[in-house]
């Protein structure tokens, strides 16, 4: 039996009716050329087959009753793979909008906390030769780093290799998610003399933000000084889904050109959308929207799988009209943000993240989230992912995107993945809050144009595709 970390709990704590705690990706594959009739029924009944399984895949809750108390991991004894590997097919023609329309379905619907936290959806009938696989897994198990761990290990860099590996069986090496067991007395000891060598740098780096709070600059990304937006209502159980996908090449080229990072651009294409999106609802905020940004702070060579985030406030600057601006005023926005996490001792940022969102929690925890000034307006997140084409017995993977959580408070969650030189955009939205969502995935695609053009003088040939939900 093991405790959980408080950064893997508090999933646990804030998981709802309404506010599932669970993430996903979305895969997409193409079937090999050489494929016969029948190969992906093959697959199938070979993965039904696999019942050797491995961490995170094996824990579930010792106490399900007590997952906001108390939560705990034990062992299952006896797994139904039935129950967790799914096999669906989708309703014809089989096009991305009946993609989009099932993986919302699919990820509306809560876990069952008395199972192994996972879910594998097998879904065939995608137009064009291809399939899809649906994961989702408990973010108090994995976050979006290791879940992309997770999915490589379930791949092959070989096109020619025709291994069915099921992902259920490769889990993560080491010990997979961190637990809090109680430590050897020297460990304990060395533990407390580390974390209070840290406090003098978590202290400065709050009294940095409080003299940022006292100067009000536009660059600067407070937590809660932000607007409220209908992004920030409570949520409904049903979600939407829709993607994007670009060439990263093209994020480069305008990120080399403004003089920012790629990761700046990919806010700023948030930032568009979202001023559009908004504005032809009425209910674009007069004060710039902010988001939270997470940020791994995994030490190098950490294989484990479960949550090793902080997160920085990025000034999403909507209220700028020009795109170049906006794009430029939101990377001093983040460089001002990291400038502050990296201040930290690395044995300091989980006491800095633990105190910075405590008051969300607390929101959240006591039914005020949706109904008190937001934190920040939405989470916009990038996860860096494979850089070469990756198979599934012989399957090239064309597109993955991420899946991920709302919460109350917020009804949208934008999340970014790159792979194989593309660039792979997951929206997760709240289906009563915000109607006709695939427009903001349009609205990014060209928004990516508007900048192209304002930097370069005119666009690329490579266009982006979107999926509506």
């Amino acid at each position: 039996m093991k405790i959980l970390s408080p950064m893997d709990a508090v999933w646990l704590y804030v998981d709802g009716p309404q506010t599932p705690m669970h993430v996903g990706s979305l895969c997409i594959y193409s079937l090999p050329e050489d494929a016969p009739k029948g190969w992906l029924q093959g697959v199938i009944e070979r993965l039904r087959d696999c019942h050797q399984f491995t961490r995170p895949y094996t824990l579930k809750l010792a106490a399900p009753k007590l997952k906001s108390v108390f939560p705990t991991w034990v062992e299952a004894d006896d797994i139904d793979l039935d129950y967790h590997f799914r096999h669906s097919a989708l309703a014809q023609p089989g096009g991305e909008r009946e993609l989009g329309v099932l993986i919302s379905r699919l990820h509306s619907h809560p876990m069952d906390f008395t199972q192994p936290l996972w879910e594998v959806h097998l879904i065939e009938g995608l137009e064009n030769d291809r399939f899809a696989v649906y994961t989702k897994i408990h973010h108090s198990l994995v976050d979006g780093v290791g879940g992309i761990r997770l999915l490589v290990k379930a791949l092959s860099p070989d096109p020619d290799a025709r291994d069915v590996v099921a992902p259920w069986s490769v889990g993560a090496r080491g010990p997979g998610p961190r637990a809090a067991v109680a430590p050897k007395r020297w460990s304990g000891l060395s533990g407390l003399k580390d974390r209070a060598a840290a406090m003098p740098g978590v202290t400065k780096a709050f009294a940095r933000m409080a003299r940022e709070a006292v100067s009000r600059s536009q660059d600067i990304a407070l937590p809660f000084a932000t607007p409220k937006s209908i992004l920030n209502r409570s949520v409904s159980a049903q979600r939407r889904f829709a993607t994007q996908h670009y060439e990263l090449s093209r994020l480069k080229a305008v990120a080399k050109a403004a003089g920012v990072t790629v990761n700046d651009v990919f806010l700023g294409l948030g930032a568009s959308a979202l001023r559009r999106y908004l504005g032809e609802l009425d209910a674009l905020p007069e004060q710039p929207l902010t988001a939270g940004v997470p940020v791994s702070v995994r030490p190098k060579g950490d294989e484990a799988t479960a949550n090793a985030l902080s997160f920085i406030f990025a000034n999403l600057n909507t209220h700028l009209e020009e795109p170049v601006a906006r794009l430029k005023a939101i990377a001093e926005s983040t460089r001002l943000a990291k400038e502050r996490l990296q201040e930290l001792p690395r044995t300091g940022v989980a006491d800095y993240t633990s105190v910075l969102m405590a008051p969300y929690i607390v929101q959240l925890l006591s039914g005020l989230g949706g109904h008190t000034r937001p934190v920040f307006n939405l989470i916009i997140s990038n996860v860096p992912g494979p850089e070469r084409p990756l198979y599934f017995a012989g399957a090239r993977l064309e597109q993955f995107y991420p899946v991920s959580v709302l919460l109350h408070g917020q009804a949208l969650n934008i999340t970014s993945a790159s792979y194989a030189g593309q660039f792979n955009i997951g929206f997760t939205g709240c289906r009563r809050t915000l109607p006709h969502m695939q427009r903001l995935a349009v609205f990014t695609g060209e928004a990516l144009e508007d900048l192209e053009h304002s930097l370069h003088g005119k666009g690329f040939d490579a266009r982006g595709s979107s999926v509506p939900a």
